[in-house]
């Protein structure tokens, strides 16, 4: 398998994840502030040349009902115009309730006293990439 980047894309700030070059693990990488979306862009193009990303995954925010809201559209507007400027894919992963386990996660990690200031934003990316790596490589019967 090849690395693989997580988005979870919001108002503010855009949650990075990396995956290990082989794809197995991902990891919370970086918090992109948003101010534009040519700026955005080009800080997400940026890293996936400079990582040799060959498949973005990006957290699609459905409603618990399932349809799409309109931060879920606003997130589609965006990934059209990344789509435009990038040359590998970009798939849509359903993020419901992926920011909430990313907060009861730093909950945990803050208990423990574990040092280190990743955003919920960033975990959350992760965890919407890290379901799809696992998907991505159980047996199909």
């Amino acid at each position: 398998m090849t690395r693989s980047l997580g988005l979870d894309i919001g108002d503010r700030r855009i949650g990075v994840a990396l995956s290990d070059p082989e794809g197995i693990l991902a990891s919370p990488s970086k918090i992109i502030t948003y101010e534009d979306d040519t700026t955005a862009i080009e800080a997400i193009s940026d890293i996936v040349e400079k990582q040799q990303v060959k498949q973005i995954v990006v957290g699609l925010p459905r409603s618990m009902d399932g349809s799409l809201g309109k931060q879920a559209e606003k997130v589609k507007a965006f990934v059209e115009k990344l789509s435009s400027r990038i040359a590998v894919p970009l798939i849509f992963r359903d993020e419901r309730l992926t920011t909430v386990s990313a907060r009861h996660l730093m909950q945990e990690v803050k208990k423990k006293k574990t040092r280190g200031k990743t955003r919920d934003d960033a975990i959350a990316a992760a965890i919407i990439l890290q379901g799809y790596l696992d998907e991505a490589r159980r047996p199909s019967f």
